[in-house]
């Protein structure tokens, strides 16, 4: 995959939940381009390692996206490191799959906290350092667009951020700051391994237009050009990431 190493150069990026899958690939994307990347992640131990892997141009913040104090501190970290940011990937979040009348309270809140309130507080405690000019990409998904059986919540909670991005897209606007969304399909992550077996993993290849499922990079390829000056023209749009799962239909099941 051939990248720009300059197109960020001297940018500073932010991504939520940076320590595997599509966060992971997204910082490791933006680095080989030039940019200065803040990443977060619940896990310290995890983060740290992340970390001293890719470099000094790294800067880990420990904390969950869905607790305002811990984004009071983030903030407080990027203020004091860099003084600004150029970019936000709020790609934190979780998966749940469960039948309606199986979800409860707590499970509520968690989903809804971690996909929709994470990323609605993680761009506002950002707005502050956020450069005019700026980009922002929130990670939402296909399953929004489909009806699946036992997705209720899960899809529900990214409908939200699919919808705040483009409503934040015309409140940013004066500020010239871009929002835009990515909806990944099947993506190929440590998340996506362990809550699917390996022939599940091949049902859900199968039933893509490409015939298999996606890679972490190929997202974070999509995120780079969102949040780069060549998409200068795109905002309050919802890429679709996904081989074509939810548009088109595989020739093998026709």
């Amino acid at each position: 995959m051939t990248h720009n190493s300059f197109r960020f150069d001297g940018k500073i990026a932010l991504i939520t939940g940076g320590t595997s899958g599509m966060g992971l690939a997204a910082a490791r994307r933006l680095l080989d381009e030039g940019a200065q990347v803040v990443i977060t992640g619940r896990d310290k131990t995890r983060l740290d390692a992340v970390v001293a892997e890719l470099g000094g141009r790294v800067l880990g913040v420990a904390g969950d996206a869905a607790n305002l104090a811990d984004l009071d501190n983030l903030i407080t970290a990027i203020r004091e490191r860099f003084g600004r940011l150029d970019v936000v990937f709020a790609n934190a979040g979780v998966g749940a799959f469960q039948p309606v009348d199986a979800v409860t309270e707590d499970e509520f809140y968690r989903v809804v906290d971690s996909n929709f309130k994470g990323a609605f507080f993680t761009i506002q405690k950002s707005l502050p350092l956020l450069s005019d000019g700026a980009a922002i990409v929130i990670n939402a998904s296909f399953a929004h667009h489909r009806g699946s059986p036992g997705a209720a919540l899960y899809s529900a909670s990214k409908a939200a951020v699919e919808n705040l991005a483009r409503t934040l897209a015309a409140e940013l606007a004066p500020r010239g700051i871009r929002v835009n969304s990515i909806s990944p399909g099947y993506v190929d992550t440590p998340a996506f391994r362990a809550e699917a077996s390996p022939e599940i993993r091949a049902v859900a290849g199968a039933s893509v237009a490409v015939g298999r499922v996606g890679t972490a990079e190929e997202i974070a390829a999509a995120v780079a050009f969102l949040a780069s000056a060549e998409a200068s023209y795109v905002n309050g749009h919802e890429l679709l990431v996904d081989g074509g799962l939810t548009t088109v239909i595989p020739s093998a099941m026709v």
